[in-house]
């Protein structure tokens, strides 16, 4: 144990147990607050400057939606950000693209030969019931 930690439990030996809560630590410690901040918005009520509940919230300005600036810098912007995002992507190896590609086609044959299977047994069955 340091050499703080065995003063501060001298110093609050009065009682024996340890305070399992953290409230219940800054009680003792004598920074005492609310249970929670919600807890003491409801019982003070709603604040005078705070006050926004029941009020819809402030629309936009049409103009300021409409004015968008030049599509060029726009367009630009756009790229440089496309760029950005390029390059945070993890591209895979060689061998990974091998395998996942190989991967694919192997799982789209075997659809292919399912679907296929099943539209030829299906097509018996409705031969045979209906002649």
């Amino acid at each position: 144990m340091s050499e703080r930690s065995e003063q501060e439990r001298s110093e609050g030996s009065d009682d024996t147990s340890r305070p399992v809560t953290a409230a219940a630590r800054r009680e003792r410690r004598g920074s005492a607050r609310p249970a929670s901040r919600r807890a003491a918005k409801r019982s003070e009520g709603a604040s005078a400057s705070g006050d926004s509940k029941g009020k819809p919230t402030p629309s936009r300005d049409r103009q300021e939606q409409q004015k968008k600036g030049n599509p060029f810098k726009r367009f630009g912007r756009f790229l440089r950000e496309v760029v950005a995002e390029l390059r945070k992507v993890i591209w895979p190896t060689r061998k990974q693209l091998v395998t996942y590609t190989a991967v694919v086609l192997v799982f789209v044959a075997f659809m292919v030969g399912l679907v296929a299977g099943l539209d030829v047994a299906f097509a018996q069955g409705v031969l045979w019931l209906f002649g």
